[in-house]
């Protein structure tokens, strides 16, 4: 909860407390404050904002800065990535007790006589319906509308069957219109507002068009009524929404200081400086409690130890705007060497050599007891007082402009309507603020990175993406995609959309390690790790025993190898969606489905 949202709430409890203080015959009209009630309640713009605050809640916090997928890795894999979810009794995901309070809210919206505020609160209220609603379509699909509260007697709403999700992201489009149509139009860093319903708009309507276009024919999406609409629909809505808000919105992309722009979004406490981008973040400030734990999961040891993969990292480009993974050798260049030239965004996002933390003057390597790739985060890490536990308050970016940009041009593309003023518009915006070449569009259709779709490396291979004849700026959008949006919560459902699970099942790699030794990782003169095979020789701060501590791709030389005695398998026809909790199949007698490949032994 931000500090404004605490000041509201406090101010709207005082004026509750202040049925104390009336005269008699007031306090005899009055509602005691033991019996406060949902009639009694709702009668203004203070009390609907004290209730909404809640709402809220629902944006991403620590789950946005901590990645578990193909491009951030940690000591433990995901159930998800190692193909070994279980079907779970309960929970899961599979809870609605914050659509509860949104239906609250707008059944008891007559409550309150001021028209204005009346609509405004319904806007937001359904904008975090649809919110609500994204995500449970994105873990299961189809799932039941409820649009009203309901109670233990209504047994026959309780116990109903889903819903398809061509139902739900309609509903989804009627509640995000309504919010677009009537929610503030003033910017705000902390607050929903119209440009927040265009930007959700843009990020459901891609989602589903190009989950409908690389499922086609799958039980993922066996459920769609005869009839749906195609997925070109959505890319088409998603191209308008995302236009529309690219030219009148007055958001763009952050300068900063240079090129430091990009920098300057992760790492600082105040988001409302940063509103020519940030769309909405989450205020967090330790003045008021509110801290989160970026820090200290990034340089601890104990939070999971996060790092980057090789994928990622081979993806950068140089700063020439050439492909990294061309160059002669690139699998077997040192750290100081793969890190050289390359797109600014790759150091302004893990530790290259000389990397200082802010507030320092002396460099600081990669840390291999905390990132056991090498390739050490630094996005969201500030200065050394941030990273104790729960003691980190840099603000935390839900929406910002660059993901319109990369929605809109990927729609076009997919859609097969993308023109190269539509790539300058918006990814070689993205690529000049970087300070890197632009994006042509001919180029890389006529010469589509083979890299992007390399196996080994859990490389693209849909063969839908194959075909298709926008297959190499697609890649290239995709790539662009990552590097811009790295660690910032869209990867592992990006892959969901593009049926890319299989990516789990590849090898993770981290940096090249040439043999037995000493290494000097940030060039200043000074060891930084040691790999051996009997014993330290070195006073490096890091040793790691080969085979216990370390393993290689080769054996005794090659990149370092993460997870290779987890055994990995993605099931192409079950894994896309999370399975229903057998509890609630219980107690709907079987009216709610399984999702399709999960066994849950019930029959009814």
């Amino acid at each position: 909860m931000n500090p404004a949202m605490k000041k509201i709430l406090f101010s709207v409890l005082l004026a509750l407390a202040g049925f104390a203080f009336t005269g008699c015959d007031d306090l005899l009209d009055a509602v005691p404050k033991d019996r406060l009630t949902s009639d009694t309640f709702f009668k203004s713009e203070s009390e609907l904002k004290a209730f909404s605050i809640v709402f809220y809640e629902a944006f991403p916090g620590s789950d946005l800065y901590v990645a578990n997928d193909d491009h951030y890795t940690q000591n433990n894999m995901s159930t998800e990535g190692m193909g070994k979810r279980t079907i779970p009794a309960s929970g899961s995901g599979w809870s609605w007790g914050a659509l509860r309070n949104i239906n609250t809210l707008l059944e008891y919206l007559p409550n309150c006589k001021d028209e204005e505020a009346r609509v405004q609160y319904e806007a937001l209220a359904r904008f975090f319906r649809a919110y609500f609603y994204f995500a449970k379509v994105k873990r299961f699909g189809d799932v039941p509308w409820y649009d009203k509260t309901l109670g233990s007697t209504d047994t026959e709403q309780l116990y109903r069957p889903r819903d398809s999700r061509e139902l739900i992201v309609d509903k989804m489009m009627e509640d995000l219109d309504f919010a677009i149509g009537n929610l503030p139009t003033a910017k705000s860093a902390y607050e929903v507002t119209k440009w927040t319903a265009m930007a959700l708009k843009s990020r459901i309507l891609l989602f589903e068009g190009t989950f409908r276009k690389y499922h086609a024919g799958d039980p993922a999406l066996s459920t769609l009524p005869a009839g749906a609409k195609p997925y070109t629909w959505y890319l088409d809505e998603c191209a308008k929404v995302s236009g529309e808000f690219l030219q009148t919105s007055g958001y763009g992309l952050h300068m900063g200081s240079g090129k430091d722009g990009y920098f300057e979004l992760f790492h600082s406490n105040d988001a409302s400086t940063l509103t020519d981008e940030v769309i909405l973040a989450r205020n967090y400030n330790r003045a008021y409690g509110t801290v989160h734990s970026a820090g200290n999961t990034m340089t601890a040891g104990s939070m999971g130890c996060p790092a980057m993969t090789k994928k990622l990292v081979a993806s950068y480009l140089c700063k020439d705007g050439s492909r990294f993974t061309d160059k002669s050798g690139w699998e077997k260049m040192t750290f100081a060497e793969e890190t050289k030239d390359r797109d600014p965004r790759l150091a302004m996002s893990i530790r290259t050599p000389g990397y200082k933390r802010m507030g320092e003057s002396t460099p600081t390597a990669p840390d291999l007891k905390v990132s056991f790739t090498g390739y050490h985060p630094d996005k969201y890490v500030t200065t050394l007082d941030q990273d104790q536990y729960n003691n980190c308050d840099v603000d935390l970016i839900v929406f910002r402009a660059a993901e319109v940009y990369l929605n809109y041009a990927e729609a076009l593309a997919e859609a097969g309507k993308i023109t190269q003023a539509d790539l300058d518009a918006t990814i070689n915006k993205l690529r000049d603020r970087a300070g890197m070449p632009g994006l042509d569009l001919a180029a890389a259709n006529g010469n589509p990175d083979p890299f992007l779709t390399n196996p080994a490396y859990g490389g693209y291979t849909s063969s839908v993406l194959q075909s298709d004849p926008n297959k190499g700026v697609i890649l290239e959008i995709r790539r662009e995609r990552a590097i811009e949006l790295c660690q910032e919560g869209h990867r592992y459902y990006d892959l969901m959309r593009w049926k890319e699970g299989k990516v789990f099942e590849a090898p993770f790699y981290g940096m090249y390690i040439p043999g037995e030794g000493g290494f000097d990782l940030d060039g200043d003169g000074k060891l930084d790790f040691e790999v051996f095979s009997a014993s330290a020789s070195t006073n490096a701060p890091v040793a790691k025993k080969l085979g216990t501590d370390v393993f290689l791709s080769g054996g005794t030389s090659g990149l370092i190898l993460l997870h290779g005695d987890i055994s990995r398998t993605w099931n192409e026809n079950r894994d896309y969606l999370f399975p229903i909790p057998t509890d609630d199949r219980n107690l709907t007698g079987g009216a709610l489905t399984q999702n399709p490949g999960w066994d849950d032994g019930l029959t009814f």
